[in-house]
């Protein structure tokens, strides 16, 4: 198994540092285009693994593809995050330049790898690469709901005092602060509706602090998160490599499901070796279904970015 993770920023880097601890890998590449940041970054891994106990070959490369020949998955994280006074459009634009080139790179030299897109804006990136990557769509998959409902999972542990692993709960819709969809119908606290335990006021609050969990650590840390991102991502990678049949949230493509057709959004799948395998029908109610119609409108309107670029 060899694993390519494109973009060595706090992000790539703890993601690769998470599969490598993991060995879901016999072969880890990290590639940056910035010259000896991976290389040093792998390095440094490599360095943690007599301690740790894990033995994954551990390769970093500067903007060096053929170094990723063969990947069976790839993450890519590569992007600029928004700067103090650009607009939607122009980061759209770097980024879509960026990510353009990486899967068309990667894919140079590997014919048939899974995609993991985590960068930004993730569900744009996502439906650029399934428009020109001219892979199976279930081989096209953008992790944010997996960290939003990682996200939703926190707060919803930190409101009631009780055990982060005995919750249950999922964000689906956009991967952004006004389009992700925490679903509080359904989240549970050790399979009992977690609704039981919080009140209307506390349990709104948690969504609304679910919604604006990035922004929030943003503000605490002045730049983006990377610890929850990158081990988002790598879980994600764990479900796929080690065929686990997991219910994950993840970005994919619609095509009629959840009343979406031409558009990549937020949805509960099953993840194996062949990367999604099936969308979940959460059977939503009128009012959810409406939420989520509006946050596809959102997200489409960022897509439509897109079309007035010269990629």
């Amino acid at each position: 198994m060899k694993i390519t993770v494109v973009g060595a920023g706090a992000v790539g880097a703890t993601c690769a540092d998470n599969i490598a601890r993991k060995e879901l890998a016999d072969e880890l590449v990290l590639l940056d285009i910035k010259e000896g940041i991976a290389e040093g970054k792998t390095l440094d891994m490599y360095q943690t693994a007599s301690l740790l106990g894990f033995d994954t070959k551990l390769i970093g490369s500067t903007n060096d593809y053929t170094k990723t020949a063969n990947s069976d998955v790839v993450v890519i994280t590569s992007g600029l995050p928004r700067k103090p006074g650009m607009t939607r459009e122009e980061l759209i634009g770097v980024n879509a330049g960026i990510v353009k080139s990486v899967v068309e790179n990667i894919l140079k030299y590997s014919k048939n790898p899974i995609i993991v897109i985590i960068s930004n804006p993730m569900d744009t990136m996502t439906y650029l690469t399934n428009s020109i990557a001219g892979l199976d769509k279930q081989r096209i998959i953008g992790m944010g709901g997996t960290l939003d409902s990682a996200r939703f999972k926190c707060y919803l542990a930190k409101a009631m005092d009780v055990s982060i692993n005995d919750i249950s709960g999922t964000v689906i819709g956009g991967h952004g602060d006004t389009t992700m969809i925490p679903l509080k119908r359904l989240a549970t606290y050790n399979g009992v509706p977690v609704s039981q335990f919080l009140d209307a006021e506390t349990l709104d609050k948690v969504v609304a602090d679910t919604m604006v969990g990035g922004a929030t650590l943003t503000g605490l840390l002045g730049t983006s998160a990377w610890y929850a991102p990158g081990a988002a991502g790598a879980a994600l990678v764990e479900a796929i490599v080690r065929d686990e049949k997991k219910i994950m949230a993840c970005c994919v493509p619609l095509d009629g499901e959840y009343n979406q057709k031409d558009i990549c959004l937020g949805v509960p799948v099953i993840l194996g070796k062949n990367g999604w395998e099936k969308i979940i029908d959460y059977k939503l109610t009128e009012e959810e279904q409406a939420t989520f119609n509006k946050s596809a409108d959102a997200v489409r309107n960022m897509n439509a970015v897109l079309e007035t670029l010269s990629l």
